[in-house]
């Protein structure tokens, strides 16, 4: 009987072990294989995400540009005689060009959305400052491109970030 015990264990433990090895190997198989099809949807879900990404970039860069001061000025014809109305219809721009955009913070990083952000506020702050000097539009006009003829705009310290950002992205 004894005999008949220790063959039977003599049988199944090969079967049993080997058994545990195979079942360890799919499984480890498997798992990489889980892996691998993570990374591949995931490197997929970058792809189809990127040119959204660079989109938001573009027009972030472009709302940059047409709130530069200099630009600005050149591109918006005053509505009337007086600097504060002309004053006005460029801080409504700026805010209209900005809330069109504002959507873009999602795909920025929030050291990018942070420039562009003091870039606008700076610009409005320096135009209301330029007005508060000036005695007509065309004369507000002169003073905020003489003004930015001596130093840059804020808008480039945020067109600097954005093109830091796009070019880190590849």
């Amino acid at each position: 009987m004894e005999d008949k015990i220790i063959e039977s264990i003599a049988y199944i433990l090969p079967a049993a072990v080997t058994g545990f090895v195979a079942y360890y190997m799919f499984n480890g198989f498997i798992r990489q294989q889980n892996a691998d099809k993570k990374l591949e949807l995931l490197a997929e879900k970058k792809k189809e995400a990127l040119p959204i990404k660079l989109q938001a970039y573009e027009r972030m860069l472009l709302f940059c540009e047409r709130i530069n001061p200099a630009k600005i000025v050149v591109r918006i014809q005053p509505i009337s005689d007086k600097a504060n109305d002309y004053l006005q219809l460029l801080l409504s721009n700026i805010e209209q060009e900005f809330e069109h955009n504002l959507v873009q913070q999602i795909y920025l990083s929030d050291t990018t959305w942070t420039a562009i952000l003091a870039a606008k506020n700076a610009t409005i702050n320096k135009l209301k400052q330029v007005a508060e000097t000036s005695n007509s539009a065309n004369d507000l006009r002169e003073n905020i491109l003489i003004d930015y003829s001596k130093a840059l705009p804020p808008t480039d310290t945020a067109i600097g970030f954005i093109k830091n950002e796009v070019k880190s992205m590849f």
